[in-house]
């Protein structure tokens, strides 16, 4: 039975500061307090070591230490392996320069164990009876237990105002908490995919990207505690890369 979970924020091929944050989480050889790490998306791209964090989780997941959804890095990811026209920008350009340096063998094992590992693995995730919801950028909670290509655009890569999109440019993300109702017996619902300095919390959600591979921290989320546990990025600050959300709330305000 597992009696808690940890979840963690976008690794983005920080592999250092996640063996780190593994490490001050107690994560060795056993699992402690038959707890599960909940990794939310993001693995790769933009760090300096994407390669070796598809390796571990892979390993995580199958030693039934933890659990994967997808980011929308992932999904990039695996559009690549599959041979599909992707751009190679936004940071899948570092992990594409990764892949070209390993070897035959290594290249199709890492490719083999990346593709199982989000073939397995759903969109978003409820646990603890449904007290608590994985989903990479968020969920409306109407749509929680729903699926569709809108649900499927929304988990990945979060309420999008594609009209006004510039050429070239990423779409504007809208910060979608402000329209969730402030229900006590609401789940929680934990997320990243926009990167914030500290973890933002609002209406029963949290947003655990701190912007490790932007020079911020790489954050945990422990449930049911209501804590979180960082360790700070080795990575060049880029202030320019967090988003400052107003409102929020303090963390200890619902323990």
């Amino acid at each position: 039975m597992t009696t808690g979970l940890d979840f963690i924020g976008d690794v983005h091929g920080c592999r250092s500061e996640l063996l780190q944050l593994l490490q001050r989480l107690e994560y060795k050889k056993t699992r402690p307090d038959r707890r599960k790490l909940v990794f939310i998306g993001d693995l790769t791209d933009r760090g300096p070591d994407s390669v070796g964090v598809i390796e571990d989780v892979a390993a995580l997941v199958a030693q039934d230490k933890a659990y994967y959804i997808p980011g929308n890095h992932c999904d990039k990811l695996y559009r690549y392996f599959l041979g599909r026209p992707v751009q190679i920008r936004h940071g899948l350009e570092t992990t594409v320069a990764e892949l070209a340096a390993l070897s035959r063998s290594s290249y199709d094992r890492t490719r083999q164990t990346f593709m199982r590992l989000f073939e397995n693995a759903p969109l978003y995730l409820p646990l603890y009876n449904g007290e608590v919801i994985a989903a990479h950028a968020g969920i409306r909670r109407k749509d929680i237990g729903a699926s569709g290509k809108a649900v499927r655009e929304f988990v990945l890569y979060g309420d999008v105002d594609r009209e006004q999109q510039q050429p070239g440019k990423l779409p504007k993300r809208r910060d979608w908490v402000l329209q969730e109702k402030n229900q006590r017996d609401a789940p929680w619902i934990v997320y990243g995919h926009t990167p914030v300095r500290k973890p933002r919390v609002y209406r029963r959600t949290i947003n655990i990207d701190t912007g490790c591979v932007f020079g911020g921290a790489l954050t945990a989320f422990r449930y049911p505690e209501l804590t979180t546990v960082d360790v700070p990025s080795r990575q060049a600050e880029q202030p320019e890369k967090f988003r400052v959300f107003e409102p929020d709330e303090p963390l200890d305000s619902y323990r």
